[in-house]
């Protein structure tokens, strides 16, 4: 649709705007110990129905990594729509999402390479949670094969001036 007007959830996506900094770790391999690291994110808005989200951190190894997260909501189809790129991998995550009723929990369902290195796909979720004014997290999720939802990573977001 050409020009609509913007809906309650694209207002609600306008909370993510602003200059933030991260902390987050990563879930330890068997045997491994957790990865932690720093961050910094910018969001943007492109114009009053998307929003971007622009993030560096540090890698593992210590090198840069660099992420854009795009986010919308189709009002026709009742769904948050969005897709995630990151500097260390070639796969475009693209995004399917519903808010919680309590509008503070936004999931976003997507598939892609599996990170056992098995050459399948597999569903992850990616969970933004708003914990107050100028605090966020986003958590990730992998699907096991028993169905259940193992975290992957999660990052801790602080809005600043």
């Amino acid at each position: 649709m050409m020009n609509p007007e913007p809906h309650a959830m694209h207002r609600w996506l306008q909370q993510l705007l602003g200059h933030w900094t991260s902390t987050s770790s990563c879930d330890a391999p068997p045997g491994g110990s957790a990865e932690q690291s720093v961050g910094a994110e910018h969001g943007r808005a492109l114009g009053d129905l998307w929003v971007i989200l622009e993030g560096t951190g540090t890698m593992p190894d210590g090198g840069e990594a660099r992420m854009q997260m795009t986010l919308g909501y189709d009002p026709e189809k009742q769904v948050f729509l969005g897709t995630w790129v990151g500097s260390m991998m070639s796969h475009m995550w693209i995004y399917r999402g519903t808010l919680d009723a309590d509008q503070k929990v936004l999931t976003l369902e997507t598939e892609g390479p599996s990170f056992k290195g098995d050459g399948k796909t597999a569903r992850y979720r990616d969970v933004i949670t708003i914990v107050g004014p100028g605090e966020r997290t986003l958590t990730s999720f992998g699907e096991q094969p028993d169905g259940s939802w193992n975290q992957i990573m999660q990052a801790k977001y602080v809005k600043t001036p």
